[in-house]
């Protein structure tokens, strides 16, 4: 891992929305560290952490809407985007590389479609492993079982994607989303979206 530092910087980094250098979200990462040596394990409870104690901020009907990591982590809520700079910064607090991920989702099964969040953690020698902490429901069950992917919703429609990239930022349209939306219901409202480019176009 040493030898790769470079390659790993961005993904290990505190930026404005993955503030992991903030007291709070600092003394958690400690926190949920304490008494694990393995990465994979640290990981888990991290994971673990912000899917079931971060109340998903549609499912719950709650305010304000939160966008970086230490504010997510202050108000115990968030959406998935947000609950996603979250783990990233945990997990970057405890030096294990993790990024930002994307889905394309139908919100009913049918279009309209919006963007979902989700996070990438760097776990040896598995490499980049993706997981969902949006918060499980009926109908709804992320895990965290490397090397088995076990997200929240699989593809199903036409016109859903998996992105595969890994970001260390979130995406602007997501920041946008976040920051203008002043309630829960404001953002599910406008929930951010991008179109898919036909292969060959």
């Amino acid at each position: 891992m040493a030898d790769d530092f470079e390659s790993f910087k961005q993904y290990l980094e505190s930026t404005e929305y993955i503030d992991w250098k903030t007291p709070e979200v600092l003394a958690t990462a400690t926190s949920l560290a304490d008494g694990l040596d393995e990465h994979e394990e640290i990981a888990r409870k991290c994971f673990e952490f912000v899917r079931d104690e971060i109340q998903h901020s549609w499912d719950y009907k709650l305010n304000p809407v939160t966008c970086k990591a230490s504010d997510v982590l202050h108000y115990g809520t968030g959406y998935c985007y947000a609950k996603s700079h979250l783990l990233a910064a945990l997990l970057r607090a405890n030096g294990i590389p993790a990024g930002l991920c994307y889905q394309r989702l139908t919100i009913t099964d049918v279009p309209p479609f919006c963007l979902h969040g989700l996070n990438a953690v760097y776990l040896q020698p598995l490499g980049w492993y993706r997981v969902d902490a949006r918060g499980n429901k009926q109908g709804v069950s992320a895990e965290f079982c490397p090397p088995v992917e076990k997200l929240a919703f699989p593809i199903i429609t036409t016109g859903e994607a998996d992105f595969m990239e890994v970001w260390a930022e979130p995406l602007p349209i997501v920041i946008r989303a976040l920051k203008e939306g002043k309630t829960f219901q404001e953002v599910a409202d406008n929930l951010p979206d991008v179109e898919l480019v036909a292969a060959g176009k």
